[in-house]
């Protein structure tokens, strides 16, 4: 028998059952913004930073909300451990950077002809007070390595380090308009995973499903996918897929893993189900799959480590008959990831990770199964860290007859 939910509709009729989720939901303020530059310059000043260069990338849209695409040009903010922020920007873009400012601050422009790294190292010097000379001079942790080295370069007796040591703690822990953006973005992202699933016949290609998620995407209010694996059968079993398209059968294990992009946050949901009846084996491997998601959430607890949620998974991989750590046939990379602005952010559940959980944090709950040359089965939610503990963005898949939990609402 069919799962429910799986095949039975027209791509039209899919699409006609989707509406429009991205209102009601609202924008990060400037407000908040301020906010997290007057706590990295708290930071920075505890750690004995005097500045921190922030290159286009999602650290220059988490503290000013700019999203700029990087080029070879320099550009970024400068943000001082006192005062206000300073826009560094190649003075033919002018107009179009004051059009993308959401905080206000200084602009400095330099022209073509210009040394744009000589500029930003006077700045450093001539908005900081002589006090702060001996401090250090963070870097993006996104810079590139040529113009870090540029800057580098000018002054070899300064002080450098990178900005991570700022810029992760504080983009770990999510505010709560944060988290309603993230949850509606994994609600979209869901009513997409559903509509997928009815379109499906045996025949049908990866790239066709492909192409409707990213329609289905556009219909829930984002501007498209941003990305989409669609595996059938033993590709569900290489967990970022393979070259080239395939053909759904009978019988094939289906795995679809998308996301979108929602007011700057990313969402990331994977579902997998059997096309047609499932054998004693695919079952099984679900069921466990499910157990596990179960295992890594309940390990998740405030003040545990990242790396003890990923190894209580390990333990029951070793009850189950499975193989050591990483190995396969088993769970072949970490539970999860962090998520926010980036679809992978730290801090990450896997061995090694020691940061311990905190409210406000974010992570991805994905322990794979794979079993070579067979199937794979992923199931992914999201849950975020409150005083009490996990709790659910989106709800997990129910159950391998009823992957969306469908019977439920009839």
């Amino acid at each position: 028998m069919m799962s429910i939910g799986v095949g039975g509709k027209t791509v039209k009729e899919a699409l006609a059952s989707l509406t429009d989720m991205s209102q009601g939901i609202e924008d990060i303020t400037v407000s908040e913004y301020q906010q997290r530059i007057l706590k990295a310059q708290g930071a920075m000043k505890e750690q004995c930073v005097a500045a921190m260069f922030i290159s286009p990338s999602s650290n220059l849209t988490y503290f000013t909300g700019i999203q700029w695409r990087a080029t070879e040009r320099l550009l970024g903010a400068i943000i001082p451990v006192e005062g206000p922020v300073i826009y560094v920007v190649p003075n033919f873009e002018l107009s179009s950077f004051k059009q993308c400012i959401i905080v206000e601050g200084e602009l400095v422009t330099w022209q073509e002809h210009e040394n744009p790294y000589e500029l930003a190292i006077k700045l450093f010097f001539l908005k900081l007070k002589p006090e702060y000379y001996n401090w250090e001079l963070a870097l993006c942790g996104a810079m590139p390595h040529g113009m870090a080295k540029k800057l580098t370069d000018l002054e070899p007796n300064f002080k450098f380090s990178c900005a991570d040591k700022i810029t992760e703690p504080l983009r770990q822990i999510k505010s709560q308009q944060e988290l309603l953006i993230l949850k509606r973005a994994m609600e979209m992202t869901l009513a997409v995973q559903q509509a997928a699933a009815s379109i499906l016949y045996q025949g049908i290609s990866s790239k066709d499903v492909v192409e409707f998620i990213d329609l289905a995407h556009k219909k829930v209010g984002a501007t498209g996918s941003y990305f989409c694996l669609v595996l059938f059968a033993e590709a569900s079993a290489i967990p970022h897929g393979i070259k080239g398209w395939q053909t759904l059968k009978s019988g094939d294990m289906v795995l679809i893993d998308t996301g979108c992009k929602f007011k700057g946050y990313t969402s990331d949901i994977t579902r997998s189900y059997v096309f047609g009846i499932p054998t004693k084996r695919q079952k099984q491997v679900w069921n466990i799959e499910k157990e596990l998601q179960e295992v890594a959430f309940n390990a998740a607890r405030l003040h545990h480590t990242c790396a003890s949620v990923d190894q209580q998974v390990r333990n029951r991989l070793l009850e189950l008959g499975y193989g050591e750590e990483y190995s396969l046939p088993g769970v072949p990379h970490r539970t999860g990831h962090g998520i926010g602005l980036d679809i992978h952010e730290g801090p990450y559940l896997v061995g090694g990770d020691d940061t311990k959980l905190s409210v406000g944090m974010c992570f991805s709950n994905e322990p794979t199964i794979c079993i070579p040359k067979q199937f794979g089965v992923r199931l992914e939610d999201h849950f975020y860290m409150t005083k009490t503990g996990p709790v659910w963005f989106t709800e997990p898949s129910k159950s391998l007859a009823d992957p969306f939990g469908l019977s439920s609402n009839e």
